[in-house]
């Protein structure tokens, strides 16, 4: 069982590193790494930890944040996002990039992919034909390597397809029988997976149209929240999208966005 210090130096290693706000959830935290820590023949939690931080390759360290990190979802979750970013959201981004044909979107929460592939099957839906003319690749990313690598796979059971149109299902899966279904290959080159941790500086040469930050601002502190949220609204374009968790809040003292509903905000146009 994990000790009150044990649980503090885990807690603050994952609050420093990744700005992941555990302080509340000693119980999740024994129980998803008891296992590992007697199976990896440690003594105790502090031995972990120990390996954690100073071995040099990393390997524990992203064990751990696989670990800890709770990944649940399945296509179409929050499907009235994808029905305003079809209806709103992409026919803007079609007339402002009409000369570059330049379409630039992250979705920062990828997890095991269902999102990011919803968002490639409503971009290939939206531009249909013209889809050969357009950059309509999106960026997807996650801090935890073990669900990018399932979402790398793109196989799934067919009850996380349930609530898709059979339209789609039909055209952008293979039954591979026995209750799974992989992503066919016309819809995986359309998403660019990578590992990235939202704690460091973004990347991005270019300013994005539109960031899905869905349903992962909820494992963050208030001021880590204030952080990230001030850095998206620098990495959006003037007049581009953020669509957040339709049970999470924004401040609006964080970023001066414009509220279009709940969940979702724009960058005021320049």
């Amino acid at each position: 069982m994990i000790t009150d210090e044990e649980f503090l130096r885990i807690s603050a290693y994952m609050k420093q590193h990744y700005g992941i706000d555990l302080s509340q959830k000693k119980v999740i935290v024994n129980g998803r790494l008891e296992k590992h820590i007697k199976g990896g023949g440690w003594r105790n939690f502090n031995d972990f930890m120990d390996a954690v931080e100073k071995e040099p390759s990393g390997v524990q360290a992203k064990t751990l944040v696989n670990l800890l990190t709770t990944n649940h979802t399945y296509f179409m979750r929050e499907f009235e996002h994808f029905d305003y970013f079809k209806g709103v959201v992409l026919p803007w981004i079609k007339k402002k990039e009409n000369a570059r044909k330049d379409v630039r979107i992250w979705c920062g929460a990828a997890s095991t992919g269902e999102e990011p592939y919803m968002i490639a099957m409503v971009l290939s839906d939206f531009f249909g034909l013209d889809r050969s003319h357009w950059d309509t690749k999106l960026l997807a990313t996650d801090i935890s390597t073990k669900v990018l690598k399932q979402a790398i796979a793109g196989v799934y059971t067919a009850d996380k397809l349930e609530k898709l149109p059979p339209a789609w299902k039909k055209h952008f899966f293979q039954d591979m029988g026995g209750g799974q279904y992989r992503v066919k290959e016309e819809l995986k080159k359309e998403v660019l997976f990578r590992q990235f941790n939202l704690m460091e500086p973004f990347p991005f040469k270019k300013k994005m149209h539109t960031i899905f930050l869905r349903n992962v601002m909820i494992y963050f502190d208030e001021k880590t929240k204030r952080e990230l949220v001030r850095k998206v609204y620098n990495a959006l374009e003037p007049g581009g999208y953020l669509f957040i968790g339709t049970t999470e809040t924004l401040d609006r003292d964080d970023a001066p966005f414009q509220i279009i509903q709940p969940s979702v905000f724009r960058k005021k146009e320049g």
